[in-house]
């Protein structure tokens, strides 16, 4: 008698196709998690550092160009200049710091320490002479320009910031290595009494707010040597202690901090103007702008928006996603620095990345925080970004100094060196390659 289950069809290997069913696939890290992991394996990678850096530099660099064209038309046509004048200086100013940054990237850390007296003492002499009539030059309120003939200025007090940093870089570095740091009186001496000296020259051209930049950067310089927390609270009270009295005993400064988030702008010379209208461009640019030139506040509604108030332009035409993206270019910027700063072994690199990623990132600060009517107005551009080759010119040479701190990291070396060869060294060895067998051949083949 047949089975029951005679007809009954059992599962078979042959549809399987005689193989064991795969085991379930691991899933892919995904959702929030994921991207955070492999974010974290991105920025792990040793050559990151450099192309953030190399990245986040010329993208801020060449947006500014754009935004000086569109901000300064106007301001040009005032002025019974053709439109594009304030572009073509802004320009050739970047092609010169493109020069410096490609030369400071390629220059080896000796060479960096090397210059640092040199700069140091250019820059007092010419903030020196900024203050003998007939030489120096006051524009704004503020006497700090030096004429190098014709349309172009040249501000001493700007090359004083590279200055103090790689001065003051190379003189912590030698102090480390003859374990001279742990004491209080080495980490302040001589450094800040020649930053005071910068300050006080800077003070007497009356720039308030390029005296608190320079002011950041001996922070950062003290934090990055690691000052102990009583020493550096008791720098910062001294040098709040002197700020307040500049700013009391100026009726002009005191009128800016009055402005902080003011809305009114008051009538034509009032204090409050440039910040309501700063405001009023940032609000008007929506989520998307009005586009590339249409702004209405650069229309003699905003003074100096093509310097100081670039930003606002920005954000009236690129609206909140064009300055959302310069501050996440100069945030991954400040990142970059940071990690280089942490990741090196020679102090030269730690103190000066460090002083370099302070200044660049505390002048972005004060720029946008006055234009979003957050901090005083300072009267300091918007670091590779507003209009200023004296401004410009030691910013790009600065960058420069990270990109070449990123490429000296032991791993960023190891990873350069097995990296493949650019084009044009593929094509020069192909054609000296080429060359070799032509002269090879016999005579009366070629």
């Amino acid at each position: 008698m047949p089975s029951k289950t005679a007809g009954t069809r059992r599962p078979s290997a042959a549809r399987g196709g005689g193989r064991t069913p795969a085991p379930p696939r691991r899933p892919r890290g995904g959702g929030v998690r994921g991207l955070h992991e492999r974010a974290r394996k991105a920025w792990d990678r040793p050559l990151t550092a450099y192309y953030v850096i190399i990245g986040a530099g010329m993208l801020i660099t060449g947006l500014g160009l754009v935004m000086v064209y569109s901000a300064s038309m106007i301001t040009a046509l005032r002025y019974e200049l053709v439109p594009s004048y304030f572009f073509r200086k802004q320009f050739l100013a970047a092609l010169l710091g493109t020069g410096l940054l490609l030369a400071a990237s390629r220059m080896p850390v000796k060479l960096h320490r090397a210059l640092a007296y040199p700069i140091l003492v250019g820059a007092v002499f010419l903030m020196v002479l900024v203050q003998i009539p007939g030489i120096g030059h006051n524009i704004g309120g503020n006497q700090n320009w030096i004429s190098l003939g014709g349309p172009f200025m040249l501000q001493p007090s700007e090359f004083g910031k590279l200055a103090l940093i790689l001065w003051g870089a190379d003189l912590l570095a030698r102090k480390q290595d003859t374990k001279l740091l742990t004491q209080w009186k080495h980490m302040l001496v001589p450094l800040v009494p020649v930053a005071f000296m910068l300050l006080g020259l800077i003070m007497l051209g009356g720039d308030m707010g390029t005296a608190i930049v320079l002011t950041t950067i001996l922070f950062g310089l003290l934090w990055t040597a690691g000052a102990p927390t009583r020493l550096f609270v008791g720098v910062l009270a001294v040098a709040g202690a002197l700020g307040t009295l500049l700013i009391r005993t100026s009726p002009h400064r005191m009128d800016r901090f009055q402005c902080i988030g003011a809305s009114d702008p008051g009538g034509e010379g009032a204090p409050c103007l440039q910040a309501a209208h700063g405001i009023y461009a940032l609000a008007s640019g929506g989520w998307f702008g009005s586009g590339l030139g249409a702004s209405v506040e650069k229309w003699g509604q905003l003074p100096e928006a093509h310097t100081d108030f670039i930003f606002a332009v920005a954000g009236e035409e690129l609206g909140l996603a064009g300055t959302l993206s310069v501050l996440a270019l100069f945030a991954a910027l400040g990142y970059a620095g940071i990690r280089v700063a942490g990741g090196t072994e020679d102090p030269f690199v730690r103190f000066a990345a460090g002083g370099v990623t302070t200044w660049i990132t505390a002048q972005a600060v004060v720029n946008i925080g006055a234009v979003l009517g957050l901090l005083p107005i300072a009267g300091v551009p918007l670091p590779l970004f507003s209009y200023g080759g004296s401004a410009l010119l030691p910013t790009m040479f600065a960058v420069g100094l990270l990109i070449a701190f990123a490429r000296q990291e032991p791993a960023a070396k190891a990873a350069l060196a097995m990296r493949r060869p650019g084009w044009g060294k593929r094509v020069g060895k192909r054609w000296k390659s080429m060359r070799r067998r032509v002269k090879k051949r016999p005579s009366g083949e070629r």
